[in-house]
């Protein structure tokens, strides 16, 4: 009995050992804070940019309704959960080769044997029939992770399941922004396509009269040139305004994954768009403990040196067991009487010898992959890394730019208005007053390029910053995608 125990003691002790190395983060290889900002960790019960709902960033509520039909329909979604669920499933087997595999088996077997030719070290006289019957539990061929060869495989497989985990907030995340940049890009096509038509209208009434001066006699060629100039351009802008609020009403449309409902609320236009500008930044530090696709590369990384340790436990001796516990018999009337009782044990050992470099190769071609991966990572903290700074920098820019423009578009409406009072008085000449309705067009049509700019950027902070997988703000909340020691979680 000691004994026994002892020997169940070793083998527990051997089965719980890895022999993957020991796994630490790889330094994150960006400077400690973004560029030319003055942000500071996010500390107490202000929440990270992450944690913030997507209600609270995005306030239009026409554009909430349309992310909420997006969420529900979107195929590329769809697909990424069940790339989770896949996930998930294949680590449910990998973690099911830690555990005997037992079932019920019954089997039967008639069989006519000719004279001379025994079967079992039996031969029945003058040839007959054979035949035998067994039923009972049986427990499959189970391999005892005495160097943690399974053990590494089933850590593999969760972290492999935790990726596409994240990989599916990323995809939620993306969803959330593109949603919002495909519907600040239809309002600003719907805002220019009407403001190109205003304008065509007063340009076309503009060149016929300049038409009419110049059969009077009253107007020059130039004038009458230079207005032709004008409703040629407009009609020009008007054909590209009709073209590209098309196409983003079709984006809406294959986003959403369904046609847009005629109830949803009223489309806010560019310049009463709130989205909440002040997003809490943080540092670095706080990017790689929120951001999906960092969180997911670590993961595949984690993977990878999990896959090490499967690999240098190939080189030792590998234990299976097979048994059966049950009844025998060579009449099936009579399986289950008293004196059928039997059982197998049957252990098997395999020490590698001569494998022609396979498993060498599949050690050397896991450490390959952990360096790959390591260098995905750190590549993926970069990416991140830049696109928050850069989303940044725009947002301080933008905003110097757009208050700038706002002014030049009222000074240029302004002047017009001018340049059309001295026309009528006779002091300018018609050419002023088209030189001035050009500039005011221009400007009009910048400030509308930088109002959506400005609103887009704002969503491609809160994108870069791993915002958009949480309706509502959760202060304080924890990084999603610790590992915990309990992998029966994922039931």
């Amino acid at each position: 009995m000691v004994r026994t125990a002892l020997v169940a003691a070793v083998t527990l002790a051997l089965s719980a050992c890895s022999m993957a190395p020991r796994y630490e983060q790889p330094p994150a290889p960006v400077p400690a804070s973004y560029p030319g900002s003055d942000a500071v960790s996010v500390s107490g019960q202000e929440a990270l940019a992450a944690d913030i709902g997507w209600r609270e960033v995005l306030r239009d509520p026409r554009m909430q309704s349309l992310v909420e039909l997006a969420l529900e329909n979107n195929r590329d979604l769809r697909l990424a959960a069940l790339n989770v669920e896949a996930a998930r499933a294949q680590y449910r087997i990998q973690r099911a080769d830690q555990s005997p595999n037992l079932a019920l088996a019954a089997e039967g077997s008639r069989q006519r044997l000719p004279a001379g030719v025994a079967q079992d070290g039996v031969t029945p006289a003058g040839g007959g029939v054979v035949e035998q019957y067994s039923a009972g539990l049986g427990m499959a061929a189970f391999e005892l992770d005495l160097f943690g060869r399974v053990r590494s495989l089933r850590d593999a497989a969760l972290a492999e399941f935790l990726s596409t985990e994240q990989a599916r907030r990323g995809a939620q995340i993306s969803l959330v922004a593109t949603v919002a940049t495909a519907y600040l890009a239809e309002r600003a096509a719907e805002e220019r396509l009407v403001l190109v038509e205003q304008s065509l209208r007063t340009w076309e009434e503009t060149g016929r009269l300049a038409q009419l001066r110049f059969d009077a006699g009253v107007g020059s060629e130039l004038e009458l040139v230079e207005a032709r100039t004008l409703v040629e351009t407009a009609r020009g802008d008007h054909a590209a305004a009709r073209r590209q609020a098309a196409q983003a009403r079709n984006l809406l449309v294959q986003l959403v994954g369904s046609s847009i409902p005629g109830d949803l609320p009223a489309a806010l236009p560019l310049q009463r768009q709130d989205l909440l500008a002040d997003l809490p930044a943080g540092l670095p530090s706080d990017l790689i403990a929120r951001r999906p696709d960092v969180l997911a590369a670590e993961q595949r990384l984690q993977a990878a040196n999990a896959n090490i340790g499967a690999a240098r436990a190939a080189f030792f001796p590998r234990l299976t067991l097979t048994g059966f516990l049950g009844s025998a018999s060579t009449e099936f009337s009579s399986l289950f009487e008293s004196g059928t009782r039997t059982w197998l044990f049957s252990p098997q050992l395999a020490v590698p010898l001569f494998d022609a470099g396979r498993n060498r190769g599949n050690l050397d071609l896991a450490w390959v992959r952990r360096d790959a991966a390591v260098a995905e990572y750190e590549a993926t903290i970069q990416q991140a890394f830049r696109e928050v700074a850069d989303a940044l920098a725009g947002r301080e820019a933008l905003a110097g730019q757009l208050g700038a423009q706002q002014a030049l578009a009222e000074a240029a409406r302004r002047r017009e208005a001018l340049v059309e009072l001295r026309f009528q008085g006779g002091v300018d000449s018609n050419l002023a007053m088209l030189d001035a309705r050009r500039s005011r067009y221009a400007a009009e049509q910048a400030l509308l390029r930088l109002q959506e700019q400005r609103q887009t950027n704002l969503v491609d902070l809160y994108r870069a910053l791993g915002g958009g997988w949480h309706e509502a703000t959760v202060a304080g909340a924890p990084a999603t995608a610790e590992r915990g020691g309990d992998e029966d979680d994922t039931e």
